[in-house]
C-alpha cells in the first residue's frame, strides 16, 4: 500500500495531490515552527495551487523523487500551502518573494526562519540547472550551508525584508480624497492598450475584466472619449475570438501565453468566468449575449456541485499533458466530422497542419463567425461531443466563498438581463449554501432558509439600524458540503456581500439584504483600518509576519474593492449613510494607486467613477407583466444602477419605501441619494 504524509487528512485538493510525496510535508501551523526550532532546521515553505501547471512539474520533478525528499527532510521542515485556501499566507509571502527576486508566481518556495520571517523566496525550480537557473536541489543546499554557518546574514536578510513587509500595510493614498480623475486613468490605459490584439500589455496576457467594466461605466457618459468605447470592444471581441476561449464548451482559460490570445495556458477558474459572464451580459450586445450564455452555461455544467455551489477551477492538464483535452488537430477533425465539414472547420477555426500550440495540435479560434450558422452550430455540437470521450482535467471541487460570491452576481446579471431565470436560481443556490455553511456566528447561520420580511417590522429600517446589526462570520472554503478550519478573508465578505446583495436586487426578498449587511458590520468592525481602509485580515485573525493589505486587485478583485461595491450597493438599497462614508474613505486611502496604475485598480475606478454622480438608485414598482419588465430591463441597462424590483411599497427594503405604482401602472423611481425624480412609466424616458 503507498505510503502517506501528513496531508494525507487535509481537505484541500491541492494538499491531497502532494499526500503521498516522500516530502514529510506540514501543514501551516504552529506545530510545524515548533518542530523547526526543535531541530534548529530552516523551513522551507510550498505555496501553489491544484489546478497549477508548473506546480505539477515541480512536483513531478522534485517532490515525487525519493533523494530530493530525503535531502529536504533531513534539512528542513517542510510546508505546504493551497494559496487558495489561505490567501493570506500566500499574499505576505508573494510580497516577500517579490521584493527579493523582482518577480513572483506559483509554484512558490520561501525560506522561513523560526518566526515566520522569510530569508529567501522564489518560484518554480528546474531539477537540473537549466537556462541559467541553478537546481532545486543546489538551492537547497546552499540555504542549508548558509542556515548553519552564517546564520548572522540570514538574520540580518529576514530583518530588512520584515520591516519591508511592514511598510507594505500603510495606505496608498489620503483619507477622504476618492474622487478619481477619470481622463487621467484613461490616458494611462491608452498608453498601455494594444490596439493591434486588445487588452492591455503584452504576454502573458490576462482578461482585464474590471478594467473593461470601468471603461463600460465611462464609455457612457457625457463626452467621454472616443477610445474608451474602442478600447472596450477590441478587447472583448479578441478575447472571445481567441484561443483563451473555449470556442465549443464555453468559458475562459485564466490567462493567454501570447499576445494575440491564442494560445491559453488551460487552466479555467471560476473567479474569472465568474467576471466575464457578467461582464458580457452587461455589454447589451449579440457578441456579449452569446458568450455570457455559453459560459454561464458552462459554469453551470462543469463547475456545479452535488452541494449547488461551485467548484474552484479545471485544471490544465490531462494525462499529463498540458492542453491534451483542448486542442485538436486536422486528422482529429476529419475523425469526428468528415472531409467536407472538416476542411470548413479547419478554416473557420484556423486548425492548421503546422498547428498554433504543440505538436502539430492548434487551438480553436473563432475570429470572424461564418454566414452558415446552423453549420456551425451542428459542428461545434460533434466536436463537444467528441470531447467529452476524452480524459477530462481535473477539477479543483473546494468551494472557495469569495469566488463563490462572484458567481451569484456574475449569474444574476446575466439571469436577468438574457432573461434566463434558471440562472439566477443557481444563484440562489449557491448564496443558500454559502450561508448555511460557511457562516459562524450569526443568528441566522442555523437556519437553511428565511422567510422574506414585510412592511411591519418592528424598527423603521429593523436591521439597518445600529441597534439590531447581527454579525456573521465567513469560513474561507467548503467541501464536500463540509466547511473548512480557516477564516474569511476581507475579499470573502466584500464578494459574497456583493452577491447577496445582486440577489436582493433580482428577487426582493429583502432576507438577502440583512445576511449581506451581517457581513458588512464583520467587516467594518474587524477588518477597518485607521486611515478608513481595510486590512485583508480580521483584526482577530492568526498573526502573521506582517498583517497583509493590498488594496490592488489582480485577476479577481482585491478585498478593498469587493466591499467598497458591496457598501456602495447597501448604502443604495437602504440609505444608511455610514456604507457611503465607509467606501469613500477606503476608496480615498486607494487614491494613488488608482491614479498612477489604473490597471491594478480596475474595480475601485469602477466604483469610483459610478459614485462621482450616483450610483442610480432605481425602484420600478408595479404589477407583474410586460410593461414592468421593459422598465426593469431598461432600469438594469444603465452602468452601475442599483435596481430593486417589487409588486408595491415596502419598508423592508428603504429603496421600495413609499414608491407605488402611477395610476395603477408599473413605474421606476430614478434616485440618487433617495433623492428622486418624478416617476416614469416609459421605459424610453430611462434610456437617455
Amino acid at each position: 500500500m503507498e505510503s502517506t504524509n501528513r496531508l494525507a487528512g487535509a481537505t484541500s485538493p491541492y494538499l491531497l495531490q502532494h499526500a503521498h510525496n516522500p516530502v514529510d510535508w506540514w501543514e501551516w501551523g504552529a506545530d510545524a515552527f515548533d518542530e523547526a526550532r526543535r531541530r534548529d532546521v530552516p523551513v522551507l515553505l510550498s505555496v501553489g495551487y491544484a489546478a497549477c501547471h508548473w506546480c505539477h512539474v515541480m512536483a513531478h520533478e522534485s517532490f515525487e523523487d525519493e533523494a530530493t525528499a530525503a535531502y529536504m527532510n533531513e534539512h528542513f521542515v517542510n510546508i505546504k500551502v493551497d494559496r487558495e485556501e489561505r490567501p493570506d499566507v500566500d499574499a505576505v509571502y508573494m510580497a516577500a518573494t517579490t521584493a527579493m527576486t523582482g518577480s513572483g508566481g506559483w509554484p512558490m518556495t520561501v525560506v522561513l526562519d523560526h518566526d515566520g520571517n522569510p530569508f529567501f523566496g522564489g518560484t518554480y525550480f528546474p531539477d537540473m540547472p537549466r537556462h541559467g537557473q541553478p537546481a532545486f536541489t543546489q538551492v537547497l543546499q546552499a540555504l542549508s550551508e548558509a542556515w548553519t554557518q552564517r546564520r548572522s546574514e540570514i538574520g540580518a536578510v529576514a530583518d530588512n525584508v520584515r520591516q519591508h513587509l511592514a511598510s507594505l500595510s500603510g495606505a496608498t493614498g489620503t483619507a477622504g480624497d476618492w474622487q478619481v480623475d477619470v481622463d487621467a486613468a484613461v490616458e494611462k490605459l491608452a498608453g498601455e492598450f494594444d490596439p493591434m490584439a486588445g487588452g492591455f500589455g503584452g504576454a502573458p496576457k490576462f482578461p482585464p475584466s474590471m478594467v473593461l467594466e470601468f471603461l463600460r461605466r465611462v464609455a457612457g457618459s457625457p463626452g467621454a472619449d472616443s477610445r474608451v468605447s474602442h478600447m472596450l470592444s477590441r478587447s472583448v471581441a479578441a478575447m472571445a475570438g481567441g484561443g483563451i476561449y473555449d470556442q465549443i464548451g464555453g468559458g475562459f482559460a485564466r490567462y493567454a501565453v501570447d499576445r494575440g490570445w491564442v494560445v491559453p495556458h488551460f487552466e479555467k477558474m471560476l473567479y474569472d468566468n465568474a467576471q466575464l459572464i457578467g461582464l458580457y451580459a452587461r455589454l447589451g450586445t449579440e457578441l456579449g449575449d452569446r458568450v455570457a450564455r455559453e459560459s454561464a452555461d458552462w459554469m453551470i455544467r462543469e463547475l456545479g456541485t452535488a452541494e449547488d455551489g461551485f467548484a474552484s477551477a479545471l485544471d490544465a492538464d490531462s494525462e499529463g499533458v498540458e492542453g491534451k483535452f483542448y486542442v485538436w488537430t486536422p486528422a482529429e477533425l476529419v475523425e469526428v466530422l468528415g472531409a467536407d465539414d472538416s476542411a470548413w472547420a479547419a478554416e473557420v477555426f484556423e486548425v492548421t497542419e503546422a498547428g498554433t500550440f504543440e505538436e502539430g495540435a492548434s487551438t480553436l479560434q473563432l475570429r470572424h463567425r461564418p454566414e452558415d450558422a446552423e453549420r456551425l452550430e451542428s459542428v461545434k455540437a460533434r466536436l463537444l461531443a467528441a470531447r467529452e470521450t476524452r480524459v477530462r482535467p481535473a477539477r479543483d471541487d473546494k468551494v472557495v466563498a469569495a469566488w463563490n460570491g462572484l458567481a451569484i452576481s456574475g449569474l444574476v446579471d446575466a439571469g436577468l438581463l438574457l432573461g434566463e431565470r434558471r440562472y439566477v436560481d443557481a444563484a440562489l443556490s449557491a448564496a443558500e449554501l454559502l450561508w448555511r455553511v460557511h457562516v459562524r456566528s450569526s443568528r441566522y447561520a442555523a437556519e437553511p432558509s428565511l422567510p422574506a420580511r414585510n412592511s411591519t417590522r418592528e424598527a423603521t429600517v429593523g436591521l439597518h439600524t445600529l441597534t439590531n446589526i447581527h454579525h456573521a462570520r465567513l469560513l474561507r472554503v467548503s467541501r464536500d458540503g463540509v466547511a473548512g478550519v480557516h477564516a474569511g478573508v476581507l475579499e470573502d465578505y466584500g464578494c459574497v456581500a456583493s452577491g447577496f446583495l445582486s440577489l436582493t436586487q433580482a428577487t426582493g426578498d429583502a432576507t438577502w439584504l440583512d445576511r449581506a449587511t451581517s457581513l458588512l458590520e464583520t467587516a467594518l468592525t474587524h477588518f477597518r483600518a485607521e486611515d478608513g481602509g481595510f486590512y485583508d485580515t480580521a483584526d482577530d485573525a492568526e498573526a502573521l509576519v506582517t498583517r497583509p493589505r493590498d488594496a490592488s486587485d489582480n485577476a479577481s478583485p482585491g478585498g478593498t474593492s469587493a466591499m467598497v461595491h458591496a457598501l456602495v450597493t447597501a448604502h443604495a438599497l437602504t440609505g444608511e449613510g455610514r456604507y457611503r462614508t465607509a467606501a469613500e474613505e477606503a476608496l480615498g486611502a486607494t487614491s494613488t494607486l488608482m491614479a498612477t496604475a489604473p490597471r491594478f485598480a480596475g474595480w475601485s475606478l469602477a466604483a469610483a467613477a459610478t459614485m462621482q454622480d450616483g450610483p442610480l438608485e432605481i425602484a420600478v414598482v408595479g404589477p407583474p407583466g410586460p410593461d414592468r419588465d421593459a422598465l426593469e430591463l431598461a432600469a438594469r441597462r444603465k452602468p452601475g444602477a442599483i435596481v430593486v424590483v417589487s409588486d408595491e411599497a415596502r419598508d423592508d427594503i428603504p429603496l421600495l419605501s413609499s414608491r407605488t405604482p402611477v395610476d395603477g401602472k408599473a413605474a421606476a423611481y430614478v434616485c440618487r441619494g433617495f433623492v428622486c425624480e418624478r416617476p416614469v412609466t416609459d421605459p424610453e424616458s430611462l434610456t437617455v
